[in-house]
C-alpha cells in the first residue's frame, strides 16, 4: 500500500499539489506571455488575462473544493478525538471550521471575479481568503496542542507554530501596503511612487499563500490515521 492511500492522506496531498500548481502554472504562463513582470507580480496579476485567467480560475475553484473537503475532514477528526480521550475545545474546533470554510469562499470569489474586471469584489475575496486563512491556521495550531500526542507529534506542532507565525506576520504588510498601491497596471517600474508598497505587499502575499500550502502539508501524517464513512438511513414515509 502506498503511503498516500492510507486513511485520508490523499486529501491534503491533493490540496497541496493543486494549490501549488495553481500559483506556479499561472505564473509561468503569464511570464511566458509577458503579461506580468518576472519579479514581484501579485498572485492575482498572473491570472488577470486569458488564457492564464482561465487556468487560474479553474484551478483555484478545484483547490477551494479540495480545501473544503480537507478542512471538514480535519474538523470531523478532531470531533471524534473529543469523543474519546482528549478535550480539544469543541467550540474552538467549530470556529476553525467556519474560518476555513470562509477562506474557501474567498478563494471562489477571487477565482470568479478577475482582478482587472471587478477589482473591488476581487480584492474583497482576497481579503476574506487571507484573513480567514490565517485565523484558521492559528486555531488549528492551538488545537494541535490540545490533541497531542494522539493527533499530532511534537515536531509537527512546532512546525505549525513556525508556519503560523510567518503567515501572521506577513499578512499585515500584505493587506496594509495594498491600500497605498494606487496604480493597477500589471507591469510596474521602480520609478513608480508606490513601487516599494507594491513590492512589500506582493512578496508578503506569496509568503502567506505558500505558508498555507506548507501548513496543509503538515496534515499528511494526521490524515493517515483516520477515514470518514457516509451512512445512509432510509426514512419511511408516515
Amino acid at each position: 500500500m502506498f503511503w498516500f492511500t492510507q486513511g485520508l492522506c490523499f486529501l491534503p496531498l491533493f490540496l497541496v499539489v493543486s494549490s501549488s500548481s495553481t500559483f506556479i502554472v499561472s505564473y509561468i504562463v503569464a511570464v511566458f506571455r509577458r503579461d506580468v513582470d518576472v519579479i514581484f507580480p501579485y498572485i492575482s496579476d498572473t491570472g488577470a488575462n486569458p488564457p492564464e485567467s482561465c487556468i487560474f480560475g479553474l484551478m483555484t475553484i478545484i483547490s477551494a473544493c479540495a480545501g473544503t473537503a480537507t478542512i471538514y475532514a480535519r474538523y470531523k477528526f478532531v470531533e471524534r478525538l473529543n469523543e474519546d480521550l482528549v478535550n480539544a475545545k469543541p467550540l474552538l474546533n467549530k470556529c476553525a471550521l467556519w474560518f476555513g470554510m470562509t477562506s474557501c469562499v474567498g478563494m471562489c470569489i477571487v477565482a470568479t471575479f478577475q482582478e482587472t474586471a471587478v477589482t473591488y469584489v476581487h480584492d474583497f475575496g482576497a481579503l476574506v481568503f487571507f484573513i480567514s486563512g490565517v485565523g484558521y491556521i492559528i486555531l488549528q495550531t492551538r488545537i494541535s496542542y490540545f490533541i497531542y500526542p494522539l493527533g499530532s507529534t511534537a515536531s509537527m506542532c512546532r512546525a505549525r507554530v513556525a508556519i503560523t507565525i510567518i503567515a501572521a506576520l506577513a499578512v499585515f504588510p500584505t493587506v496594509i501596503c495594498t491600500f497605498f498601491v494606487k496604480q493597477t497596471q500589471l507591469h510596474r517600474h521602480k520609478e513608480d511612487k508606490d513601487y516599494p508598497f507594491h513590492v512589500a505587499s506582493a512578496v508578503c502575499e506569496w509568503i502567506v499563500a505558500f505558508s498555507f500550502v506548507c501548513f496543509f502539508l503538515t496534515y499528511l501524517n494526521d490524515f493517515q490515521l483516520f477515514t470518514l464513512r457516509v451512512k445512509t438511513e432510509y426514512g419511511e414515509r408516515s
